[in-house]
């Protein structure tokens, strides 16, 4: 075995509701503009030729219930609530009718975003990384197996802030279906376990400051609290 200069960092990896062994995350992948209303409010138009993606960092998960210091270099972090899918088996251009056997589990997320930092890459016609993909951007909670919860449709998906509430939509509202996702990405990358789908925000995404309380939910899965804390 090869010495390192230093010690890896560990992996990345998610509960399971109920207990019992946890889920390995390797890759995070997200869905852009999966809403309508949400592209409306961003001032953007749905593709409806193909869905398009972004990536997050699977270092840059946070576990519901913990604490997200307001992150660097933003005066506008946003929160985006998305039902995230887990896969648990390969696919690799797979059909839309068979996409769903690749998946293990389901769980709330929330897509945190630097706004401001988005808004000036899109002016300029740049990449989202840095507003996307930072310590902590991609905040997921517990899994539940998909036998145990079944396929995404007419569920509402909600968030609040401090109790008021923000987002709400049904999962059956996604321009690009869950199965439409997974089939289409398996073309572009070769998914297997582990790799982790977050598939969209509807309308009602704002700014969190510190001391706000973040509360979201599917129903059928656990619910999602995450507090904003002063930066570091």
């Amino acid at each position: 075995m090869t010495d390192l200069l230093f010690p890896p960092r560990p992996r990345p990896v998610l509960p399971v509701a109920g207990g019992g062994p946890a889920f390995p995350v390797a890759r995070i992948f997200c869905v852009g503009r999966n809403y309508a209303d949400h592209a409306a409010e961003m001032g953007a138009e749905i593709d409806r030729e193909a869905p398009f993606y972004f990536t997050k960092s699977c270092h840059h998960l946070l576990p519901a219930g913990a604490d997200l210091p307001y992150p660097p270099g933003t005066a506008d972090l946003q929160h985006e609530v998305e039902l995230v899918a887990a896969l648990g088996a390969p696919a690799v251009r797979v059909a839309p009718d068979a996409a769903l056997a690749a998946v293990w589990g389901y769980a709330v997320g929330l897509d945190m975003t630097r706004r401001d930092l988005q808004a000036e890459a899109k002016a300029k016609r740049r990449p989202w990384d840095i507003a996307k993909d930072f310590e902590g951007s991609a905040v997921i909670g517990p899994l539940v197996p998909a036998a145990d919860w079944g396929p995404p449709g007419p569920q509402t998906m909600r968030l609040a802030v401090n109790g008021t509430p923000r987002q709400e939509t049904r999962l059956s509202a996604m321009v690009w279906s869950l199965p439409d996702i997974i089939a289409h990405l398996s073309t572009l990358y070769r998914l297997g376990p582990g790799d982790v789908i977050m598939t969209g925000t509807p309308a009602g995404v704002g700014p969190v400051a510190p001391g706000d309380r973040i509360a979201a939910g599917v129903e059928g899965l656990p619910p999602l609290a995450l507090r904003i804390a002063p930066p570091l």
